[in-house]
C-alpha cells in the first residue's frame, strides 16, 4: 500500500501503523517549525511518513528510531536513515528538534494488540506511560533551547502532559489542534529552558 502526502510517496508494509490524521497533523506542524540547518530525530517513526515529508520539503537532516523491526524496515525502505531502539536509549548526540507521535491510547490489558502493532498504540492504562518515559529523557538529547514536537490526544489528558513538561523545565505551547470524531488532537511544542 502507498500513502502520498506533501511531495512524498511512501510504501506501507505489513505490521506497520498506517499514517492517518495524527501523522499528517504532526507532519504539518513540523514543517512550520523546522529550519533547514536543523538536526532532527523522529522517535517512534513507524512507517517513516513524517521523516519522509521533512526530507522531501526541507534541507534539515533527520534520523528515525523505532522499537519495531517492521517499522524500521519500512522506514529504511522509504529512504530514511533509521535505527532500532526503545525510545531514546540508543541515541548519542543532541538534536534541535525531537518529533514524537507516541502511542497515546489508554489501553487496558484485554485491549492490547498482538505483536509489534501494540507498541504503536498502547499508551498504558492512562495513555501517558510511554509519553512520560520519553519526556523524562528527552531533555538530555536536545541542544540548548531545543524543541519537542509531540502529538497528544484529549483521551490521554493534555493538561497532565503539559504539566509534566513544565515540571521538566520546558516551556509549552499548543501549536495546532484538530477535532477528529471522538477526540481532540493537539501538537505540543515544548522548548527546553
Amino acid at each position: 500500500m502507498e500513502t502520498k502526502y506533501k511531495n512524498t510517496t511512501i510504501r506501507i508494509t505489513s505490521g506497520v501503523y498506517e499514517p492517518c490524521e495524527d501523522s499528517f497533523l504532526l507532519a504539518d506542524a513540523a514543517l512550520a517549525e523546522i529550519k533547514d540547518a536543523d538536526h532532527i530525530l523522529e522517535a517512534g517513526c513507524g512507517s517513516g511518513i513524517i521523516s519522509a515529508v521533512i526530507n522531501a520539503n526541507t534541507k534539515a537532516s533527520i534520523i528515525g528510531i523505532d522499537i519495531s523491526p517492521h517499522a524500521v524496515k519500512c522506514t529504511k525502505e522509504n529512504g530514511i536513515q533509521v535505527i532500532r531502539g526503545d525510545l531514546l536509549n540508543c541515541i548519542k548526540g543532541k538534536f534541535d528538534i525531537i518529533i514524537f507521535n507516541p502511542p497515546y491510547l489508554p489501553t487496558r490489558e484485554f485491549e492490547k494488540e498482538k505483536g509489534w502493532m501494540n507498541a504503536a498504540l498502547d499508551g498504558g492504562p492512562d495513555g501517558r506511560q510511554v509519553i512520560y518515559r520519553f519526556l523524562d529523557d528527552a531533555g538530555f538529547y536536545l541542544v540548548n533551547h531545543g524543541k519537542i514536537l509531540m502529538l497528544v490526544s484529549s483521551l490521554t489528558g493534555i493538561e497532565e502532559i503539559k504539566s509534566r513538561m513544565l515540571s521538566l523545565n520546558f516551556s509549552v505551547e499548543e501549536v495546532v489542534q484538530e477535532r477528529f470524531m471522538f477526540e481532540q488532537l493537539v501538537v505540543l511544542l515544548a522548548t527546553k529552558l
